[in-house]
């Protein structure tokens, strides 16, 4: 809806929940109705909403720049962590930022940089050989187009590395 893409609701809280993480009470109430949901949501503003990570020039998603400002934020709150605010910010930018928690990180690493970088670069290569497979299993697991092709990379690597069953460092 966009009339609240750039603000973190009640319901982005509740979605997250199934994505089995829980904010914290006082973080979600200072980010419903204080200074913390503010600050959010002018970084938000300035994060691109309308564009695939595909497509997204590598400065929407460098580390230092707004998306990255909001993660930091959000992560350096009390009993937040970087799972619970990557999962907030990928809800609210669904084609634009991952889903990156224990999981995925098990099963891709941790690169460097950071992870968007790589996965934008991953995404691009080989004539965007890969987004086109995204595109592809979207189309053949009969998904709406509303689901990014991000969306279907976040399932896939989750889904195939929770099969086989890995055990991952903490």
């Amino acid at each position: 809806m966009p009339e609240v893409a750039d603000r973190i609701t009640a319901e982005d809280l509740v979605v997250v929940q199934i994505l089995s993480v829980t904010v914290p009470a006082p973080v979600a109430l200072g980010i419903l109705e204080g200074r913390l949901g503010a600050q959010l949501s002018g970084l938000l503003h300035a994060v691109p909403g309308d564009i695939d990570m595909t497509d997204a020039d590598v400065s929407d998603l460098a580390p230092r720049l707004l998306a990255a400002r909001a993660w930091q934020l959000l992560e350096d709150q009390p009993a937040v962590g970087w799972v619970i605010a990557g999962k907030l910010l990928a809800r609210k930018r669904p084609r634009l930022l991952p889903v990156y928690d224990k999981v995925a990180r098990c099963a891709l690493g941790c690169p460097r940089p950071s992870f968007w970088l790589a996965l934008h670069a991953a995404l691009r290569a080989d004539d965007r050989a890969l987004y086109r497979q995204l595109l592809a299993l979207r189309h053949t697991a009969g998904l709406p187009e509303t689901v990014s092709a991000l969306r279907v990379c976040d399932v896939a690597v989750w889904m195939g590395h929770r099969a086989e069953e890995h055990t991952c460092p903490r």
